[in-house]
């Protein structure tokens, strides 16, 4: 009988993959040994491979300019990294080693922005596409940049009232875009995204507010789906009503040059994965190409905003199984030494699925469970995995220690988490190490930060503040 772990997945799956191989009963990922870094460093454990981040952004790279080539599309393509994914500095670094732009989303990236230009990371070739809704020191920071001298800073338009509020700052003459605010997927429980203006209402709002503003070079329209870039016929369909709306500014406005079609690819949750890249990007870039032909305007410059797709598959999570807790005749709960609450806060938040693999004794016999956290919260739980319904893991035994890990888990966890903050119950953040590979093939390991201690989350409550009183 095929009862082992590895029977399990290899039966379910094509096993091995790209990035998840065996060394005999322990995995590995992307050829790092895992038992080794658990064995060095313990757990629970946060780590970051950083060059996927690299792979990735080029991968991408290839399928436009494959696209550009394969239909004859006379533009530029642009990949920018929207660092609401995961503003790290060791995540920017890698990601800025490959000629690519940056998207912000509120007032404190225009620090990041400003700290990397010191640091000579990007320059005033580099585009920075301001998001989200402005106010106050977005704004005024916006401004600064500007004002400063980073003509390609471009602050995408959210609403009607942005516009005044960036030209009472700026100095002289700048670039915009405008966010179109597209319709939802029908099981949204409201219509239209909060975010944009309506696709009535851009053509009305140029002629009023920019058609005749000498001060304003209109450049960008933005199109944004929250659902992702997905082969569906809801996203085919958004994508045409925006091109009809490229189409008619383009003809009013002569400046406007590019499309932003925010909204990432998908990444890997599953080891049943499958998504067509490069069918992805050359159907957009042929429906974009037909509308252009057919209306007798210019291609625009394509920018993308990949955040998740950049970051997202560099980071795991790794855990050990403490504990089996036998609640009835058909329930085990394996407690984890963390909280998926605080650590992998999308799993509890918006019920969303990694890749979750034991880490060893994949020759061993399995069984069925589901996962618990540590804190006294009934939501600290992960059961079940999108291709079975279920948890499967090898059998518990308390004399062999089993490790979990939890793959592609690099965007948004952090932040969302509160990263060297305080956590739900006060559980301590755990260790996070950077991996890197030099030209030799050769791995490195450094420490990122350390697992959070009793003495740093008393400052943030206030205790030691009280105790030196």
């Amino acid at each position: 009988m095929n009862t082992r772990y590895y029977d399990l997945i290899n039966q379910t799956f094509y096993f091995p993959q790209e990035e998840f191989t065996l060394n005999k009963d322990n995995l590995q990922f992307h050829g790092i040994d895992l038992m080794k870094l658990v064995e060095e460093y313990g757990t629970p454990l946060k780590f970051t491979y950083l060059p996927k981040i690299s792979k990735n952004i080029n991968r991408a790279k290839m399928w436009f300019r494959n696209a550009m080539e394969k239909h004859d599309y006379d533009a530029k393509y642009y990949y920018c990294y929207c660092t609401k994914s995961s503003h790290f500095q060791f995540v920017l670094n890698e990601a800025l080693k490959n000629n690519i732009h940056i998207e912000t989303s509120s007032a404190f990236d225009i620090d990041i922005v400003e700290t990397l230009m010191a640091e000579g990371k990007i320059n005033k070739n580099t585009f920075i596409v301001c998001n989200g809704f402005k106010r106050d020191q977005y704004v005024t920071n916006i401004a600064r940049l500007i004002n400063n001298g980073h003509k390609n800073t471009i602050p995408v338009i959210d609403n009607f009232e942005e516009l005044d509020l960036l030209q009472e700052q700026i100095d002289g003459k700048f670039k915009i875009g405008i966010r179109i605010a597209a319709e939802e997927e029908p099981k949204f429980e409201f219509y239209t995204s909060r975010l944009g203006i309506g696709y009535k209402d851009i053509v009305p709002f140029y002629r009023k507010q920019i058609a005749e503003n000498k001060k304003v070079e209109l450049k960008m329209l933005h199109f944004f789906i929250n659902a992702g870039i997905r082969d569906t016929s809801y996203y085919w369909n958004e994508l045409l009503k925006c091109m009809k709306v490229y189409i008619a500014l383009k003809k009013e406005c002569p400046s406007l040059d590019s499309l932003n079609i925010g909204g990432g690819f998908p990444i890997k949750n599953t080891l049943a994965f499958e998504y067509d890249y490069q069918y992805m990007v050359d159907e957009i870039l042929n429906q974009i190409k037909i509308a252009c032909d057919e209306a007798e305007v210019p291609v625009p410059h394509i920018f993308t905003e990949f955040g998740s797709f950049t970051v997202g598959e560099a980071g795991g999570a790794l855990y050990q199984v403490l504990y089996q807790k036998k609640q009835n005749d058909r329930e085990n709960w394996n407690m984890i030494d963390s909280s998926f609450i605080t650590t992998l806060p999308d799993t509890w938040a918006i019920n969303k699925r990694f890749v979750m693999l034991a880490v060893n004794r994949w020759n061993e016999t399995y069984e069925r469970v589901l996962l618990g956290g540590l804190t006294c919260d009934g939501d600290d739980y992960y059961n079940s995995e999108q291709h079975m319904n279920a948890v499967y893991l090898p059998k518990y035994n308390k004399e062999k220690p089993l490790y979990i890990g939890f793959f592609n888990t690099g965007a948004y966890q952090e932040t969302i988490g509160g990263f060297g903050g305080l956590s739900h119950c006060i559980l301590p953040q755990p260790k996070h190490i950077l991996i890197d590979k030099d030209k030799n093939g050769i791995f490195a390991t450094e420490v990122f930060s350390e697992q959070q201690k009793a003495e740093d989350v008393l400052e943030i409550l206030g205790y030691k503040k009280k105790q030196e009183q």
